[in-house]
Order: structure tokens, then C-alpha cells, then sequence
């Protein structure tokens, strides 16, 4: 038999025959040692269980068993009554095969290797090089056929496989039983895959709120990871390891490619003119500008080769609490549509009709341009979806498509920032040395553990979340409320102006001039003025390389050869222009040259454009060297050029500045001496400080003064508290929609606990389950209440958006779980003569511990917990730097028999 047969088999033995059989006696042995802080010695439990009632057929097996601290053989007989499996699992021992296994490793081995490896890179083989280290120099050695790696790694797999189907398996019981007491009909619910994925989106009564008008009930964010790719096999082998028989967050295959045939089959004819399609609020003119500067910018369109790469990336669908909804695996060189339309596709089969959602992407208006012109989403789909850029890379868009499509800017989004993928691709950077060789379904499998162990830990950082969310929010809101104070402009005066400021910029570029020859005349001459720009650059390059001053020539022939091609690109259209003039318009043509305040105006706009420019690329590079965390070693030399690129760029862009400066200084001199026309107006100068933040509110944006306007220009254009406060008015806006999603966010938490807590009480007291149930089902209890803990003391402050009844544990259950954080436990031998509980006050005076107890009691309590929350939380800003000490270190919180109070 082939060796790739043998392994299907094993792999099918494993999923459908040993794994299943495990899983209750696996729950029943995490009973009996609570939750492995005991264990039974090798061989004493065996001896019982190896007695065959039936008469089967016997057989002999002996098998090495690794322990923390010995290496010992014992010798197991079986039949098909009592398998191996199942005879090593009772001696608290997990096999590395699943007939005749050689190796056995020790529970508590695999469980401590498990929480190690989704806390630092998962490196197997030096795991296994230390630990036949450590046993060969207590005198003990394997005399095994294979080394311990192999046979470690299987053990270790498929005892991740049964520790999640166990979690899994008790959640299961706990969802039923809720969703026999819901209290909405389920069609109007989302689904419980989306109810477990994040619980202040989708864990309230209400999905979406009639009155919530254009804010947005559920807020995701989608982006693109080319660093988390996988290398092709270097034999060409066809096959691929067999699938695991665990859930996993990403999209099936299938679903990609269907969703990739459909936008394949769909027309891309091309628009020529200059014009609003349908359903879009930016002309073309801008979204092609925001597409070449990404497609320039963002890798120059091949982010990773098909022919080295098997997988190239992952693209991930995040709500706004940076919790995974969806994964797709990424086989293209690029970042293609279809992948983000087939997660949000998901997304909509798994929500109600009635719910609403708004997106965060990189390039969101491109998206929805898509969709729009070609119906790659039906309408009622569209009509439930607003789309919106990512705050960091709302830099690259063109300004009109930043005033519709920046998250500051357009309703609903409140202070969302679209970034949750970056700390995703951040938390999994570990994880790019090993699978970048693994298999395709053991990096999907790793990749789905690594996100379960992220889920674990921010489940308790929901709290501290909301806190400082709310206190964030607050602090710009009060900001923001006194400085329109201190303005004094009505509100309706400025979101009139505000709408008038909309309407002027998303013209189209042919409606912005009525006489069609002066709009062509003041294209030639700025572009005039950009072709000397350009015709400078290429001559210092040219003159860098004639010098010998080149740090890598592959990347200034690159430079050198793009430059070229805009100047060539320049004066191609400079021709094409004069060709369309008349007479009389080379005639104005000349005229206007001669005019000095038209000239000097001309090159300013020229300089604010090549600023622009050159921010837009320093901000790009900028980007890659902030990213670097996630390359490679191959990549260092990059790195060390970009940051170069980056720092020999700057002085240029401040020398700009000072010409621009100075530039505007000579207009507001020829208006002042009244030798320009007399609606002039003189344009903002741009201050050094903060030029390369290149902010939504920032003068870099606004071409103040360097434009033809009417002889009364509009208040948003010249009146500068008019200005001001509707920067400061659109912030205030914001606030208050983040306001008002962080209490409905805090009253679904409060109803998430209590119809968790009531289902888990339900199930304690469902006679029809088993010993073994009732344990677990407890330790979920203790984990609920000291969540419950946290959340409680964190959102006190903030006000619900609609009453709930209560949290769901008592006063007393929760004083107890805040007491039990503060304090200490060991482990106590039989023959210690000291107390072995905690000893109370209460109780040395024989009164009840617990009998009384009040709402002081119980925020003294929890203040202490806060205050130990504020030590360990006092240097972090983000849930995914929370220590792993502060989570619990296993599904299941232990309960020790003996205590003792420090």
C-alpha cells in the first residue's frame, strides 16, 4: 500500500472512529483529575480495564510514555472492547497512532504544549530536541524506530482535534437549551455561528433598531494579508492532507470559485467621459484616481508569485471588535474582488433580512463601484450595505472620494477605524515561518486554533474595551462641544454649508467650467508647470547615476524609468491639448502666460500638487516600513532601502513647502496691491508641522485660492470659522453615533451574560444529563461569573441603551468569583497541619461567610479586582497586548479541593 494511502486511512481511523469514541471518556477523565491537577499513575488503571468479558481476541502492546519528568514503557493488552485509544486516555495518556501506537505523551504535556504554542511561535521540533535532551541527561533515551518529532507532532495534532470538539461539544448543549428559551422568533436573529463569533454584535434581542436612521447595526472591515502564504511543494506532489474534523473560519473553496466565476462572467465596458454612474456619489474621474494611486502604491498589482506560492495570502472579514467572522485563502498574485464579495455574501446568508451593515475597506469605493455598474451584489443587498474607506489609508484616496467615503466624513460609521485585519495579520505574524512549508489543510487548521485562542483571550477584554471606548469618545466629544461654543455659528448654517461644500466638489470634471476652451487653457498651463517638475526630476536622477550616487541600481533604473514615463505621459497630453484649441484660444492661451498673478497662482498649484504627490509616496513607503514586523529575513534589504527612500525624501518635501509658502506670500502681496481680480482669494499657507500626518482636516487637501470661483465665493471656502466648525460639527457627529452604538454594545452585553448564565442554569438542572456534564457545565458558571466580574465593574459608567433585568448571577455568586480573583491557591499535602480553606472573618467568628451581602459589598469587592485589572492593563491600549495571565489558562477553570489564603 502507497504510503499517501496509508496515510488517508490513518487520518480517517482518527476523524471518524477513535476521536468520536474519546470524546466522553476525555470529559469524564477532565472530571476526575479537575482538569488535570491530578493524575493516576501508568499501569494502575490498565490492569482493570484489559479484562474482556466477551471473549475477543487479545493482543499485547507495549508503549513508550513520555512524562514531564520520566520516560517509562508499559505494556497494554487489547481487544476490540477496549481499544488503545481509550486505555491510554484512562491512564491519562494520549497515543501517537491510532491502532498501535509506540508513543504515548502524558495529558498534561500536550495540554501545557498547547497553551505554548498559541502564545509563541509553534516549533515542534525544538520542543522535541529539548525534551529528548532533558530525559537523555536523567538517563533516559527512546529506543524507537522513529524519532520523537513524528510521532510527538501526531499525538499533539489530534489531541488539539479532541480538546476542540470537547469545548465544542458542551457549547452545543448550552446553545440548545438557549435557543429553546429565546425570546424573538430565530428568523429574525443572526445565526449562532455569527452569536459565537462576537457577542456585542450579534449576541443582543435586537438586531436592528428602526430608529437608528443611517447609522449602521453591524460594522466590518475587510483586508488582505500577502505575508501568510505558503510555498509550493518542492516535489509537485498533486495530493494534499486530508481535511480536519474540526469547524473552521474559512470559506470553502467552492464558494471562492463560484463567486469568481460570476464576477468573470460580468461585462467590463468602459466608460469615457467624465460622469456619475449609477448609484455612486463620485464621479469616475476620482475612483479612477483612487484606483491607479493603490494600484502604484500598494505592490504594484503582483503581491505574491503563483509560481513559488501555492496559497499567496489571506483576506479576512472582522467586525469592529477585531473578532474573525470569515477567512478566504488566497490563490491569486493579487487582491481580487471576488475574494471580499464571497465574504460578504457569507456575511448576508447568516443575518436577517432587516439588518444592516457597514464596511470598511481599503479601497471601498472601488468595490462599490464594481458593484454598482456590474450587479455583483443583487439591490436589496446593496440597499442594506454602506461602504467606507479604512482610516489609515484614507490618505491615498483622491479629497472629493475622501469627503463621501472617509469614515470621519460620511454618516454612521462613529469612531470606527477600519484597522482590526492590521492587528489580526499582527497577532498571526508568529505563525508565518512554519506554514510556510505546511500542508494545506494543517495551515488552515493552525491558523483556526491560533484564532480560538485569540477569541479566548479578548472575551474578558470586552470590558475594558467598551471602557475605553467610551472614555475616548467622551474626551473628543467635550472637546469638540466647546469649540463650537467658542465659534458661536448656528448648526444649520453649517451643515447647509457642508452640503453646499459636497455639492460643489463631486462635480464632474466637465461641469466644473463653463467656457470648455479656458477650463482646456488651465489644464495646459498647469500641466505645464508639472512637466517642469518632472523634466527637474529626471535630470537630478540622471544626474545621480552620472555621478556614481546610487545605493541599488535595480530600484533606480525602476525609479528612473517611471519618471521618464510621467514626463513622457505629461507632454503627450500637453500636446493633445493645444490640438484641440481654436485661434483664438492659442491666443488666450498667450495672454494668460503673460499675466503675473495667473502664472504665480499656476505654480503654486502646480508646487500643492507635487507635494501632494510626493506626501502620497512617502506616506506609502511609510506604511511598508511600519509593516516590516510581518517580513521575512529575504526582506531586510527592502526594508533598509525603503527607509532610505524615505528619509532622502523629506527635506525635498519641505523644500516645496517653503516654495509653496513663498509663492502664496507673492499673491496675497499682488492681491493686497490690488493687481489681481477682485474676487481673488488668497490661498492658506501649509505649516511644516504635522505635513506628513497628511490628516482628513489637513490645508493639503483644500485648494483654497488656486481655483476659479465666483465673484461671492461660499462660507466653507473663505470664511474660516465656517471652516473650523464643520471639521469640529462632523467630529461632534461621530461622537454621538459612537455614543449611541457603545450603550446598545453595553445593554447586548448585559443581555448576552444573562441569557448565557440562564441557559447554563437550565442545563444543571436537565436531570437527563449525565456525572459527567454537570461538571463542565459548572466550570462554564465559574468562567461566566468571573467575566461577569470585569464586564460589571468596567461598564458601570456607561448608560444602557434600553433597560435589562439584571446580569444574571446573584450578588453573592459574584462577590465570591471577585474574592476568588484577588486570591491565591496551591496545592496542599495530606499530612500539612495548616487550615486548608480560606479562612474568613466572618467564619472565625462563626457567623455565615456570605449570609448578608450588598451592593457596597459587592463594588468593594470588584474595585479590588479593578485595581489589580489597572496594574496589569496600565501599559496596553489594544485587547490583543492583554497578558495571557489575566485569561484563563484553560477552557475550563479548575475547582482545587484545597486551598490556602496568602
Amino acid at each position: 500500500m502507497a504510503t499517501s494511502q496509508k496515510r488517508a486511512n490513518q487520518w480517517r481511523r482518527w476523524s471518524e472512529d477513535v476521536i468520536p469514541s474519546l470524546l466522553v471518556p476525555y470529559l469524564s477523565y477532565i472530571q476526575q483529575t479537575s482538569v488535570l491537577r491530578y493524575t493516576n499513575a501508568p499501569g494502575e488503571a490498565q490492569q482493570d480495564l484489559a479484562v474482556c468479558q466477551a471473549g475477543c481476541r487479545t493482543r499485547s502492546i507495549t508503549v513508550a510514555c513520555v512524562h514531564f519528568d520520566a520516560l517509562k514503557e508499559i505494556n497494554i493488552i487489547t481487544c476490540p472492547c477496549f481499544p488503545v485509544p481509550l486505555q491510554l486516555l484512562h491512564c491519562g495518556l494520549f497515543p501517537c497512532a491510532p491502532l498501535v501506537p509506540s508513543l504515548a505523551v502524558d495529558l498534561r504535556i500536550l495540554e501545557f504544549v498547547r497553551l505554548l504554542f498559541v502564545c509563541q511561535a509553534p516549533n515542534q521540533t525544538a520542543w522535541c530536541d529539548a525534551v529528548e535532551t532533558f530525559l537523555d541527561g536523567m538517563g533516559y533515551k527512546l529506543s524507537c524506530k522513529n524519532n520523537l518529532r513524528r510521532r510527538f507532532s501526531n499525538t499533539f495534532h489530534w489531541y488539539r482535534v479532541l480538546s476542540i470538539l470537547a469545548r465544542n461539544h458542551i457549547s452545543s448543549i448550552i446553545t440548545d437549551v438557549r435557543r429553546g428559551q429565546a425570546r424573538i422568533p430565530l428568523i429574525d436573529q443572526p445565526s449562532e455561528y455569527l452569536r459565537s463569533r462576537c457577542l456585542l454584535c450579534f449576541g443582543g434581542n435586537t438586531c436592528h433598531e428602526a430608529d437608528a436612521r443611517s447609522i449602521p447595526d453591524i460594522i466590518v472591515c475587510i483586508d488582505a494579508c500577502f505575508t501568510q502564504k505558503r510555498s509550493t511543494n518542492p516535489r509537485s506532489a498533486s495530493s494534499i492532507n486530508p481535511p480536519n474534523p474540526t469547524p473552521t473560519f474559512f470559506l470553502s473553496n467552492d464558494d471562492v470559485k463560484a463567486m469568481e466565476d460570476f464576477v468573470n462572467s460580468s461585462s467590463r465596458a468602459e466608460e469615457e467621459e467624465d460622469c456619475y454612474e449609477e448609484g455612486m456619489r463620485v464621479p469616475v474621474s476620482v475612483l479612477n484616481g483612487c484606483g491607479e494611486s493603490f494600484v502604484a502604491a500598494d505592490e504594484k498589482r503582483e503581491k505574491a508569485s503563483t509560481r513559488f506560492f501555492t496559497d499567496t495570502g489571506l483576506m479576512a472579514l472582522l467586525c469592529r471588535h477585531d473578532r474573525v467572522l470569515w477567512l478566504a485563502n488566497l490563490t491569486s498574485a493579487g487582491e481580487k474582488q471576488h475574494y471580499a464579495l464571497a465574504l460578504l455574501d457569507q456575511l448576508f446568508k447568516h443575518i436577517p433580512p432587516q439588518m444592516t451593515i457597514g464596511l470598511l475597506y481599503d479601497i471601498g469605493c472601488q468595490l462599490e463601484q464594481s458593484c454598482q455598474k456590474w450587479n455583483l451584489l443583487d439591490d436589496n443587498t446593496l440597499s442594506h450595505l454602506s461602504f467606507a474607506v479604512a482610516v489609515f489609508h484614507a490618505y491615498g484616496h483622491q479629497w472629493p472620494c475622501q469627503i463621501i467615503y472617509h469614515p470621519r466624513k460620511c454618516e454612521g460609521f462613529g469612531l470606527s477605524d477600519g484597522e482590526g485585519c492590521e492587528r489580526l495579520w499582527s497577532s498571526l505574524k508568529q505563525l508565518i515561518p512554519s506554514l510556510r512549508v505546511s500542508g494545506f489543510h494543517q495551515r488552515l487548521f493552525v491558523l483556526d486554533v491560533q484564532i480560538r485562542h485569540l477569541d479566548t483571550k479578548s472575551i474578558q477584554g470586552y470590558g475594558h474595551w467598551l471602557h475605553r471606548r467610551w472614555l475616548h469618545c467622551q474626551i473628543k466629544k467635550n472637546a469638540a462641544l466647546d469649540s463650537l461654543q467658542d465659534l458661536d455659528v448656528n448648526e444649520d448654517i453649517l451643515r447647509a454649508e457642508w452640503k453646499a461644500q459636497i455639492a460643489h466638489q463631486m462635480q464632474p470634471v466637465p461641469r466644473q467650467y463653463k467656457n470648455k476652451a479656458a477650463e482646456v487653457i488651465t489644464t495646459i498651463l498647469a500641466l505645464e508647470k508639472t512637466l517642469d517638475a518632472h523634466e527637474t526630476s529626471v535630470r537630478e536622477l540622471e544626474m545621480q547615476l552620472y555621478v556614481g550616487a546610487v545605493a541599488n541600481v535595480v530600484e533606480f533604473n525602476l525609479q528612473l524609468a517611471d519618471a521618464r514615463s510621467r514626463r513622457a505621459k505629461i507632454a503627450d497630453t500637453i500636446r493633445h491639448c493645444k490640438a484641440t484649441l481654436g485661434p483664438q484660444g492659442q491666443a488666450d492661451l498667450m495672454t494668460m502666460k503673460n499675466d503675473i498673478f495667473l502664472t504665480i497662482r499656476l505654480n503654486a498649484c502646480a508646487v500643492k500638487t507635487r507635494i501632494r504627490d510626493r506626501l502620497h509616496q512617502r506616506k506609502f513607503e511609510l506604511e511598508r516600513l511600519e509593516r516590516s514586523y510581518r517580513a521575512t529575513v529575504n526582506e531586510h534589504k527592502l526594508r533598509s532601502n525603503t527607509q532610505y527612500s524615505i528619509k532622502r525624501r523629506e527635506p525635498a518635501i519641505l523644500k516645496l513647502v517653503s516654495t509653496y509658502n513663498g509663492l502664496c506670500t507673492q499673491l496675497q502681496s499682488l492681491i493686497r496691491q490690488w493687481r489681481a481680480p477682485p474676487s481673488a482669494i488668497p490661498p492658506h499657507l501649509i505649516a511644516r508641522d504635522g505635513i506628513f500626518l497628511l490628516d482628513v482636516d489637513d490645508e493639503i487637501w483644500q485648494d483654497i485660492g488656486l481655483d476659479d470661483e465666483g465673484m461671492h465665493p461660499p462660507a466653507w471656502l473663505s470664511d474660516e470659522a465656517t471652516r473650523s466648525g464643520i471639521h469640529l460639527q462632523l467630529e461632534l457627529d461621530r461622537c454621538v453615533e459612537e455614543e449611541t452604538r457603545l450603550r446598545r454594545e453595553r445593554s447586548v452585553m448585559q443581555e448576552w451574560m444573562l441569557a448565557e448564565w440562564e441557559a447554563v442554569q437550565t442545563a444543571l438542572r436537565d436531570p437527563a444529563n449525565d456525572l459527567v456534564m454537570p461538571f463542565h457545565l459548572k466550570a462554564r458558571a465559574e468562567e461566566l461569573l468571573c467575566i461577569c466580574v470585569i464586564w460589571r465593574n468596567k461598564v458601570q459608567e456607561i448608560p444602557c441603551a434600553w433597560p435589562v433585568e439584571s446580569w444574571g448571577p446573584t450578588n453573592e455568586d459574584l462577590l465570591q468569583a471577585a474574592r476568588d480573583q484577588v486570591q491565591s491557591s496551591f496545592f496542599q499535602d495530606d499530612d500539612d497541619d495548616e487550615s486548608v480553606r480560606v479562612v474568613d472573618k466572618c467564619d472565625e467568628d462563626g457567623n455565615p461567610a456570605y449570609s448578608e451581602v450588598g451592593d457596597d459589598e459587592l463594588m468593594d469587592a470588584t474595585e479590588e479586582v479593578a485595581l489589580a485589572d489597572e496594574y496589569r492593563y496600565q501599559d496596553e491600549d489594544l485587547i490583543d497586548d492583554v497578558e495571557d495571565s489575566f485569561m484563563p489558562s484553560s477552557p475550563t477553570k479548575s475547582t482545587p479541593k484545597k486551598r490556602r489564603c496568602i
